[in-house]
This record gives structure tokens, sequence and C-alpha cells, in this order.
């Protein structure tokens, strides 16, 4: 008995200590982030705004996943060295960069000086300077409202994209309080952590101590932005009103925008999956872009690193969606069939054009794919379940392996999370900073090794709102510098 105590109380102190350890590199993270423009992440996840306990299952992921188990006490050491270097704004992985010093350290290197060789092109503030780019978030629905979340969490030092104002058809001060209690309260992703003022004089709200105008408007083209001191913004459109070129360009008419990015498929403008073909665009001289669908985004990464590995020969999509605003809540009319029947108690089968717009993306994979939808009651979360028929036939464990590999290395750390969890359910991926979330554990394949059905899990509204802002921040030009 006397040795089950002891066990107990060793196990519970060092848990303690781990915490401590905890406590102390959440603070550092606040520190490098708000301070010096430097956001650390672990193995690809993000660090910034996390509580204790998800700090510490993050090093659990990289026992179990990543396959490189580290101690927290020692990336503590690591972060305490990094935060007294002159680093430019920056994406640093704290968790590759730890694991390399272990792996390259002889006994005589000190953690100072690994880092100083290592991020030697990362040292020096004024080496990489830009300007923050301004945003316009023209509408403030379930997209518009998450992003505007998002861009307020990444203001600080070294800030790449700020909102500046938010678009909406009315706005007197019924609606600037409606507004901020939508703002503020989310029933999926929960409430926002941090302050919402309402600013009824000026007709603003100021958020987190950023004051974000807003502006009334029927007509993009009749609004002039320089009045309120914004130039060469970027426009978020998140309507659903205006999905091609011409109708797009109407923003580019008003005074002090210069861009255009659509939360929706668009015709006659490039449909962007970053990750994907991100890279092809000319920003240069294209002003226009649509950052595709949430359901393009989940199944392009995941059909790209099949593709690459093993071929596609043909195959369907079908994804299992959450129910969107276009539904309705009790039977009544609606101009497609099937989506007037009440979204909270129905399954609706319902057209998706994801199979077709993929191949925007993945010009190989033209005339290969079909695809369909079923909308289920629930608000958020959704799953995309991919059969294909390989040319190279293969086997469970070298598609979950190919899979994990692009998840954690390579173009698309950012858009695959390789999840191993046999309990996953979609609650769990709400929240998820990926595009994918490929679920390891429910990957088929025949006994001849031809045809394979793969699951991956999205967060349709989260997961989507970042691969925009990714796209906003490649196209603006406000790209830091990555270490990963």
């Amino acid at each position: 008995m006397e040795n089950i105590k002891v066990g107990y109380e060793t196990s519970l102190n060092d848990y303690i200590d781990q915490k401590k350890n905890a406590v102390e590199l959440i603070n550092s993270i606040g520190h490098l982030m708000f301070d010096k423009g430097v956001e650390l992440v672990f193995f690809r996840n993000h660090m910034v705004d996390v509580s204790i306990s998800e700090l510490l299952n993050l090093f659990e992921y990289a026992k179990n996943v990543v396959k490189k188990p580290l101690k927290i006490t020692m990336v503590n050491n690591v972060v305490r060295e990094l935060k007294k270097l002159d680093l430019a704004p920056s994406k640093i992985d704290i968790g590759k960069l730890s694991h390399e010093y272990l792996d390259e350290k002889d006994n005589s290197i000190a953690v100072s000086d690994f880092l100083n060789k290592k991020l030697a092109n990362f040292i020096g503030q004024e080496k990489h300077k830009f300007s923050p780019q301004d945003v316009i978030l023209y509408g403030f629905g379930r997209i518009g409202r998450i992003a505007a979340r998002e861009l307020i969490r990444q203001a600080g030092k070294g800030q790449q994209l700020r909102l500046r104002a938010i678009v909406l058809r009315k706005v007197d001060d019924f609606q600037i309080e409606k507004r901020a209690a939508l703002l503020r309260n989310d029933s999926v992703h929960g409430s926002f952590k941090g302050t919402i003022i309402e600013d009824f004089e000026n007709k603003s709200l100021i958020i987190n101590g950023q004051n974000v105008q807003l502006i009334q408007a029927s007509n993009p083209e009749d609004l002039d932005y320089t009045q309120y001191g914004i130039n060469d913004a970027l426009v978020i459109d998140n309507t659903g009103v205006f999905k091609d070129r011409e109708a797009l360009g109407r923003h580019l008419k008003s005074k002090g925008t210069s861009k255009v990015l659509l939360t929706a498929p668009g015709t006659g403008v490039p449909n962007i999956v970053y990750g994907i073909n991100h890279q092809n665009l000319d920003i240069e001289t294209e002003n226009i872009y649509s950052a595709a669908s949430c359901t393009t985004n989940a199944i392009s990464p995941v059909l790209k690193v099949i593709e690459d590995k093993f071929g596609v020969e043909s195959g369907h999509i079908e994804t299992i969606h959450a129910y969107t605003n276009d539904q309705n809540l009790l039977d009544n009319f609606h101009k497609k069939p099937r989506r007037g029947r009440s979204a909270a108690i129905n399954m609706v089968i319902t057209s998706t054009g994801a199979g077709k717009a993929v191949t925007k993306v993945i010009p190989s994979l033209t005339g290969k794919l079909t695809s369909n939808a079923v909308r289920v009651p629930t608000p958020n979360g959704s799953l995309a379940i991919i059969k294909l028929s390989l040319i190279n036939h293969s086997s469970v464990e070298e598609i979950n392996d190919t899979i994990r590999n692009a998840a954690i290395k390579g173009d698309l750390i950012n858009q695959i999370k390789y999840e191993i969890n046999q309990e996953l359910v979609s609650n769990d991926i709400i929240g998820n900073t990926c595009a994918s979330v490929f679920d390891s554990n429910a990957t088929l394949i025949s006994s001849d090794g031809k045809n394979c059905v793969l699951y991956s899990w999205y967060d349709n509204e989260f997961g989507y709102t970042k691969q925009v802002i990714r796209i906003a921040k490649y196209i603006t030009k406000v790209r830091r510098l990555i270490y990963y």
C-alpha cells in the first residue's frame, strides 16, 4: 500500500511540475506573439490562446503521432533562449526546432548557439519589415464573424492583417447591439475570449482595443473607405450574393480597395485551395479571388496526396454535411429539391459541386470524380467519405502512412491533421485549424488493394475560415518568415 501511495504522489507531483512549466510556456508564447510578432506552433499545432490542458495534450500528440517525444521542460529551455533573440516577425515550429536540437547537439553546444545558427536569417527586426494589410469584411454572417474573431486574435507587433471595417445592409443602434451580441456569443464555437464595446456615436465596435468601423451599404461601388482612413484594402466578401468576376469587380470601384476575396466558389475567377494551387496565382496582376468551398478545401489535400502517390483511376465523394443557413428549420418553401424540409430533424440528400470543383485545383482528376451530399442535423462539423479506385495498388498501412507523412511534414501540414483517436466524432473536430482531419482508424481497402475508402472530417466553418485567411495573407504579400 505504501508503494501505491508513493507512486500516486510521485505521479501527481510530476503532473503539477508539467502544469507549472505549461504556465511559463504559455506566458512566453504570448510575449513572443504580441511583443515581437513571433508565433510559435508545435508540430504544426497552434499554441496561441490554448489552455494548460490543451498545451500538455500537444506533447502527447508529439509522442503518439509525430513519433518525436519531447519534455516540456526542455522545450521551455529552448523558448527562454528564443525570447532573447531579436527575431523578425515569423512563425516557428518550436516542436521541430526543439527536436532538432536534441538530434543535432553534442555535449558542448549551448541552446543559444544552436538557435543563432538555425535562425540566422530570422534575426533582425529591421530585415523583414512589412506594413499590415487593411481588411474589410463585406457581410457578417457565420464566416464573417469567425473571420473577425481570428483577425482580432492575431493583433500585435508584426500584425499581418488588420480588420478595419465591416459592411452591413443597415447600421443603427439596434443593429450595432445585435451584431456585437452575435460576435460575443456563438452556440458552436463558444463565447468570444475578449472585450467588445459598442460605440454607438461613431458606429463602430471596439474589439480588444481595435476600432472596427461599421458601414451601411447596399451597393459596394458607392462606398468610400478612405474617409475612414482605410486604403489599399482587401475586401473579404462573405455575403454569398456576388459570385462572378463582374459582380465581385464592383468592390474595386469603391475608393480604398485593391483586392477581393470571395468565401465561396466563384465563376470566372481563380478558385484557390491554399496549400494546393495558391502558388500558381499571378498575384501581381490578378485582383479577384475565390477561396472555393469548405468541402473543396477539405477533400483536395487528401486527394492530392493520394493522386501523387498512387494515382486515381476514378472515385466518388459523399459529404455528410452540417446543415446551413439556406435550409429551413421547419418544412417550408425552398427553390431547391428537399432543402425545404426541416434541417433540424431530417437527413437531406442534396447536390454538391465539390467533385467538379476539385478538378480546378487538381486538373489531373478531371473526369474521374462524382460527388453528392447529405445534409444532417448538426450545426457544424462535416465528413467527407472518399471512395477511390487506385492505379497503383496499396494497403491500409501504406495509405495511412502516406497521409501521416503529409500531415507532419511537407507543403500540407496546415491543411491535413492526422488523427489516431479511435473515439473521434464530429464534435471533436470543431475548432480544428486544418481544412481536413484525416480519420486514420476508418481507412478501408479491398483485398486486391485497388479500391479504398477514406474518411476525412472538417470544421466547415472555422477550418475553412483559416484557409481563407491563409489566402488573404498570401495575395496581399504580408507573409512572415516560416520555420517548419
